[in-house]
């Protein structure tokens, strides 16, 4: 702890990293350059809904925490402080969280929370509280930014909504980028290269997932990316599947891609999610995806070659 002391400093879940967290870190780094001090990202893992719902009871994350990590380097951030939140954590009484972890801890000399952020046992811990800690200990604090798209406050609760929902415009838009999955290529049970469509199983280490159904997707972390592909996102209900999956359809490619991590981009949803009841059904309705998803690849090159030729 003592290498931290002396910081401006920011506490949250930062699911997802949106373009209302990206306000917060701008605000953070103001403050970090005017005093000549390091910026510091407080976050809890587990979730605190996660300790207390578990994983499959709380909201799913749009970002897991490796996802999470990488997307805050992107910003000026210098340090990411994981407090592990356990029963300990969840019993310390607010006042004692301001005093060793924020006080004695990292020696927090400007804080920026949310102006409803609750903390401490039995969520006793409020913005006022912060503030009069801060005027008695030294440091000042003060209330996040909004940051508003289409006239509502973007927030994780909302982006989560959009992407149920397969508004993947409005999604990508609170996001500041578009929304992606992350993972690992495993070897699956071959029922895709059964029925004639090989797909890439990805391992996304989630009980949920903030969205389901077919979508047209890019793969990147492969020879020749981005490349096109058709996921299905979800349980397979067809073949009575429990576990959420990421399987790839890529589209025009070939090649072992066992073992390699890739990033796979969410574009346009094709439908949602059903159980077919014969696998006739399922071969003849994934033909149909990949025809849609081939007439979506082909306008959206089409709209940016002629985007480049205005520019």
């Amino acid at each position: 702890m003592p290498a931290h002391v002396g910081c401006v400093a920011t506490i949250g879940n930062f699911d997802g990293v949106h373009l209302g967290h990206q306000a917060v870190l701008g605000q953070l780094a103001e403050q970090g350059a005017k005093l000549a001090l390091p910026t510091v990202v407080i976050m809890f893992e587990p979730q605190p809904q996660e300790f207390f719902c578990g994983p499959a009871g709380a909201p799913p994350r749009l970002t897991r925490f490796r996802e999470k990590v990488q997307a805050l380097r992107r910003y000026s951030v210098d340090r990411v402080v994981v407090l592990p939140f356990n029963h300990q954590l969840a019993l310390m009484p607010a006042e004692q969280f301001i005093q060793t972890l924020l006080v004695d801890g990292l020696g927090v000399r400007y804080l920026v929370v949310g102006d409803d952020f609750r903390f401490g046992h039995r969520r006793q811990g409020d913005f006022e509280l912060l503030r009069q800690a801060g005027r008695a200990c030294g440091f000042q604090v003060a209330a996040m930014r909004s940051f508003l798209v289409n006239g509502e406050r973007v927030s994780s609760t909302r982006i989560r909504r959009a992407l149920a929902l397969g508004d993947m415009a409005l999604a990508d838009q609170m996001l500041g980028r578009i929304f992606r999955l992350s993972g690992k290529v495993v070897m699956g049970d071959q029922r895709g290269r059964q029925l004639g469509f090989p797909t890439a199983n990805i391992n996304l280490h989630r009980l949920t997932l903030p969205l389901q159904g077919v979508f047209a997707v890019e793969a990147y972390g492969l020879e020749g990316e981005p490349v096109a592909g058709v996921a299905n996102i979800g349980v397979r209900p067809t073949f009575n599947g429990k576990r959420p999956l990421l399987e790839v359809h890529l589209l025009d490619f070939s090649g072992d891609i066992y073992g390699r991590h890739v990033e796979v981009e969410v574009l346009h949803k094709i439908r949602s999610e059903q159980r077919f009841d014969s696998l006739n059904a399922l071969v003849a309705q994934i033909h149909q995806d990949i025809e849609v998803a081939r007439r979506f690849f082909g306008k959206r090159v089409a709209e940016q070659s002629t985007a480049q030729t205005v520019a």
